[in-house]
């Protein structure tokens, strides 16, 4: 991951170290230099991501990794990052919770990342990549992303992917963004222009308003653009689990003993979690009679599945918190269940 990230154009890391997510500062305070970056490991996250409010501001590809609790502290820049509309890059590399709860697996910041516990009328685009080889193109894409929408991007992992070893193609190119100038960016005058100020503060309602609004347009036009999945043997499914990062992968051996037992079951697993995939739930087929969805949480991401599904199919669920992992005859326990229900047996 940090690799990827230097890959990516970032001149800029402050952090603090968290389990399980401190390998990643590690090699950057080794490396960064070698990329003509500056590291600085913060005396907080509160400072750390106060920093990459600075850089961003400045222009500079400035990026802050931390996980769970440590990403709670930086809510608030966050919120000042999207209001200044600066781009920058968070990477949450998830623990069990609340609290400071334990360093095993987990999805439970799910709304953390997709809703934001910073203040304010904003949204941050957030992946969920499911192997180390999407988690690499996504954290190098996630700058460019930033850049083109001025806006902070999150990407979600857990201490699975955060740890596990996978070969990888480091270098395997991304789509060509067309950027614009940051000439918004208080990176000096050069004797050229008027100094440029880097603000999310509006003291006129009818100022902030329209900002906020602006914001807004800014959102839908992600919403329209950057939703991402994947749907798997979703031709002939009668259901469909709806999982993403480490659940997803567990879940595809599921559906693989599904299967070879004759039970029809596909896969719906969103890459993007804001925006969350809607168009892929219009996508499919007809055979499917429900969702199920599965989470390594107690249920965050169900709401989304609820509002996507608009009241069309039953949905199920099943989950495994704290750390816990689920073995694969659980989840085909889970959708056996399920279609009893359905078919009323």
């Amino acid at each position: 991951m940090a690799l990827a990230a230097l890959k990516g154009g970032c001149k800029a890391f402050f952090g603090y170290p968290i389990t399980p997510q401190s390998e990643l500062p590690e090699y950057l305070s080794r490396h960064m230099k070698d990329y003509g970056g500056v590291f600085l490991q913060a005396e907080s996250e509160v400072a750390a991501i106060n920093m990459v409010y600075g850089a961003a501001s400045a222009g500079i590809r400035a990026m802050t990794s931390s996980s769970s609790p440590g990403v709670a502290l930086k809510q608030e820049g966050i919120s000042y990052m999207a209001g200044a509309e600066l781009p920058g890059v968070i990477i949450n590399v998830m623990r069990g919770g609340p609290g400071l709860g334990g360093i095993q697996p987990s999805q439970a910041d799910y709304k953390q990342v997709t809703r934001g516990g910073g203040n304010g009328d904003y949204y941050c685009l957030a992946f969920a990549p499911e192997t180390l080889q999407e988690t690499v193109d996504i954290i190098k894409e996630a700058f460019a992303l930033a850049d083109l929408y001025r806006n902070p991007v999150m990407i979600a992992v857990d201490g699975l992917i955060g740890q596990m070893m996978e070969p990888v193609d480091v270098d395997r190119p991304i789509p060509d963004y067309d950027l614009p100038e940051k000439n918004w960016a208080a990176n000096g005058t050069m004797g050229k222009r008027e100094r440029n100020i880097v603000n999310s503060l509006y003291l006129k309602p009818v100022e902030l308003e329209e900002h906020s609004l602006r914001l807004f347009k800014k959102y839908q036009t992600m919403k329209e653009k950057e939703q991402r999945y994947e749907i798997v043997n979703g031709e002939d499914a009668e259901i469909m689990i709806v999982a993403y990062g480490t659940m997803a992968r567990i879940c595809r051996s599921a559906i693989e003993t599904l299967r070879e037992q004759g039970v029809k079951v596909g896969l719906l697993r969103p890459i993007s979690i804001w925006p969350y995939p809607e168009k892929a739930f219009d996508e499919l087929s007809p055979t499917v009679k429900g969702l199920l969805t599965c989470e390594l949480s107690t249920g965050q991401m169900i709401d989304d599945v609820k509002i996507a599904n608009r009241g069309r199919l039953p949905i199920g669920f099943f989950g495994r918190t704290g750390g816990m992992l689920p073995e694969t005859e659980e989840i085909v326990a889970a959708v056996l269940d399920m279609l009893k229900e359905l078919r009323h047996e």
